[in-house]
This record gives C-alpha cells, structure tokens and sequence, in this order.
C-alpha cells in the first residue's frame, strides 16, 4: 500500500510504475497527411475554443510536475504550426522540477524556427523523417518536403540540439530500405529509430506491417553492431551503434513489443483529455476541470487519480480500432 508522502514524491500506479514522463499536444492541426497517421481528406479539427490555450497547457503541466512528472514532450499534429509555440517552451522551463522538455515536430518548420526555439530552451528533438528518398517520402506524406525536413535537421544539428532522433515508421514495400538510413548515421550524430506500424490506428495499412524482429532482423543485417544506451531521454527504443559511426539504429517495437511493463508516460491531448494508455480510449477531462474553476491542488487530485486508470498492458483495454488518430492524441 503506498503512504500518502510517496504518492505525493512520485507518480506511482498500480503496477509499481513510476509515471514521471507527459507529452502534451498543442494541436491537432498539421501540415503533412502522413498515411500511417491520418486519412488524405485529413481529420476534422476542434474548433479553436476547444483546445487548451497556452494558460491552460501551463497551469495543467504545473499540477502534473508537481505530482511527480519531470519530462514534458511536445507533440501534435505538428507543434511547430501553432503561433508563438516559442513562449510556451520558455514559460514551461520555468517550471521548477521539470527537468526536461523536448519537441517531436516532421522538421518541415524547424530551419525556420530553430533560432527561435533555442533561444527558449529548446535542446533536443525527435523529427519523423520516414524516408531518404524524395519521392517516396512525398508520397508517405501525400506532399511532404524531404529537403525540408533534412535541412530542419541539420538546423538542429547545427544549432547544437542533443540528441537529435529519427523516427521512421516502417511500411513495407513503401519505406522498407534501411540503406540510406545506415548510411546517415556514419555521416550526422542523429539517431535512426525504425518503429513498426500501429494498424490499430488506421487499418487500411495493416498489409504494410512489419515487426520488430523483422525491424532487428533488418538492421543487423548491415554489419557488425554493438547495443548501446540510449542517447538521452526516455523510452521503449533498442539502440545499436554500427561500427565506426556518428549515429545509432534503433527499433520501437510499438504493436508487438513488450514494453508495457516499464511505460512511463501519460498522454494530455490538445483538447485537455488526460489518456493513461495510447491504446486505450478512457480519458479524463481535465480541460472541463480547469474551466470549471479547479484550482492547482483539486488538478494535482484528479491527475493523481487518473493514474489508477492506468491499465497493466496494453491489450487490457483494447476494444478493436482506436477512435482518435495519432494526430488527435499526440503521437
């Protein structure tokens, strides 16, 4: 039985988890359509009223740090649409006991703004690059820039960003090719990580799943590699590191992975919904809450909470096809 002083320490559920890490989505709205993520029509976005403004994100951030999370990830649809994201990133590093906050953003903005985020605290991003090929990543992203997203990531690079991570979402017999990936790696201190598709989002792609040990199977297939930490941050990535190189491969076994046993995370959607598990649909409304007049300590209540909701796995609440899709819930 947990004391009232530990669970005022830390987050810990109900399978002694130790829950310290929230990505938070700032939009629903993106500038890509990418197929594993949304339908080509794209989805229907909330109305401005209903997503959390920058006040909103910070008062719900400060009751979930104080309860024990320590790393806040930014996500979307793509963050880096919605205006002056940069004075939320510098209003959130004034947190006192948030010890990290990064940004997952698909690099298309990222030249543009990097000086920007920076400058407000901004260290390290993951940037969702699913192809080297320009063609083929058009093509996954129905009309997606390459050249941007590789100058956004050399921007990063350049500016002194660590680590700066690589998400490829494998489809296969679109993006299958790990080649040019490997060879990245040798050229730029970026960290490639391969993550095996998720059909429960968006089924019409189901045929293109591979698995993470076909993923392993793949990358180890280029030679000799050692297994390695992971360059900073936290997470269910494998990584390995080519002989030689700047970089590292890695695999997110999403789908068929067992992870759930280490998952450390909580996810708050742009519309102030709190998801305990990526593959569950239960949330808990906290944007209502705060509009209803929660004051900081009834917020750190609910969130503390909500974090009995937190199921065992991921197949315990599983009911079929997701109702949000990756782009609504935040990656």
């Amino acid at each position: 039985m947990k004391t009232e002083k530990e669970i005022k320490e830390k987050l810990i559920d109900n399978y002694d988890r130790k829950i310290n890490y929230l990505r938070i989505s700032v939009t629903d709205r993106c500038n890509l359509r990418c197929r594993y993520c949304m339908p080509a029509e794209g989805i229907k976005v909330k109305p401005a009223r209903q997503i959390m403004t920058y006040e909103e994100i910070l008062s719900l951030a400060k009751a979930a740090v104080a309860e024990g999370i320590d790393r806040i990830r930014l996500t979307g649809g793509e963050p880096l649409v919605r205006r002056d994201i940069v004075d939320l990133i510098a209003s959130l590093k004034k947190i006192e006991g948030l010890a990290d906050i990064s940004m997952t953003t698909n690099g298309i903005l990222l030249k543009k703004n990097i000086e920007d985020l920076w400058q407000a605290g901004l260290r390290r991003v993951n940037i969702s690059i699913d192809t080297l090929d320009a063609e083929k990543y058009a093509q996954v992203t129905r009309w997606g820039s390459l050249d941007k997203a590789l100058a956004g990531m050399r921007a990063a690079l350049r500016i002194g960003m660590n680590p700066v991570k690589i998400n490829v979402v494998v489809l296969k017999g679109l993006n299958d090719d790990f080649s040019p990936f490997a060879k990245l790696v040798y050229e730029y201190p970026v960290h490639v990580r391969f993550i095996e598709y998720m059909p429960a989002f968006y089924g019409d792609q189901a045929e293109r799943f591979v698995s993470g040990k076909e993923l392993l199977a793949r990358i180890q297939s280029f030679g000799k590699l050692h297994e390695t930490d992971s360059p900073g941050g936290v997470g269910p990535a494998r990584y390995f590191k080519p002989r030689g190189a700047k970089g590292t491969l890695g695999i997110i076994g999403s789908s068929k992975g067992h992870f759930c046993e280490s998952c450390n995370r909580l996810r708050l959607t742009a519309d102030g919904k709190l998801r305990t598990c990526l593959f569950s649909d239960q949330e808990i409304d906290l944007l209502t809450y705060l509009r209803k007049g929660a004051n900081h300590s009834r917020l750190r209540q609910i969130i503390r909470k909500a974090i009995n909701l937190k199921p065992k796995d991921r197949f315990a609440k599983r009911e079929g096809k997701i109702r949000r899709s990756m782009s609504q819930i935040g990656g």
